[in-house]
C-alpha cells in the first residue's frame, strides 16, 4: 500500500521543480516563437490583402481602360465613316455637276450641228426640189 512519508514530498518537490524549469527551458520559449509565427503570418497575410487589393485596383483600371479606349476607338471610327461619306458625297456632287456640264456641252453642240445640218439641207433641199420639178416637168423653171 501507499505510505505517506517524506519522500512524498520530494517527489512533489521535484515535480513541481521540473514544471518551472521546463516552462523556463522549454515551454516559453515555444510560446515566444509561436506567438511571433503568429505575428508574422498576420503580418505577412495583411501584405497578401494589400496586394490582392491593388491587385483588383490595377485590373479594374486596365478593365476601364480597355473599355474606354474601345469607346474612342468607336467614336474615332464613326467620325472617320461619317467624314468619308460625306467627302464621298461632295465628290458625287462634283462629278454629277461634271457631268451635267458636259452634257449641257454636248447637247449645245448638238443642236448647233442639227441647225447647221438643217440649214445645208434647206439649201440642198430647194436645188434637189427645184431639179425634180425640171425633170418632172421635163423643162426648166
Amino acid at each position: 500500500m501507499l505510505q505517506l512519508d517524506f519522500t512524498l514530498f520530494i517527489q512533489i518537490a521535484n515535480f513541481l521543480v521540473l514544471v518551472f524549469v521546463l516552462n523556463v527551458v522549454l515551454y516559453r520559449p515555444i510560446r515566444k516563437i509561436l506567438s511571433r509565427r503568429k505575428e508574422e503570418m498576420g503580418g505577412f497575410q495583411g501584405m497578401i490583402e494589400g496586394f490582392q487589393q491593388k491587385s483588383a485596383g490595377c485590373a479594374k483600371k486596365i478593365e476601364e481602360g480597355t473599355v474606354e479606349a474601345r469607346k474612342q476607338g468607336l467614336r474615332q471610327k464613326e467620325t472617320l465613316k461619317s467624314q468619308g461619306l460625306e467627302e464621298e458625297k461632295q465628290m458625287l456632287r462634283k462629278t454629277s455637276s461634271a457631268a451635267a456640264d458636259k452634257m449641257g456641252q454636248a447637247r449645245t453642240e448638238l443642236e448647233e450641228k442639227l441647225a447647221g445640218v438643217r440649214q445645208s439641207l434647206g439649201k440642198e433641199m430647194a436645188l434637189f426640189s427645184k431639179e425634180l420639178a425640171e425633170k418632172v416637168l421635163g423643162r426648166s423653171l
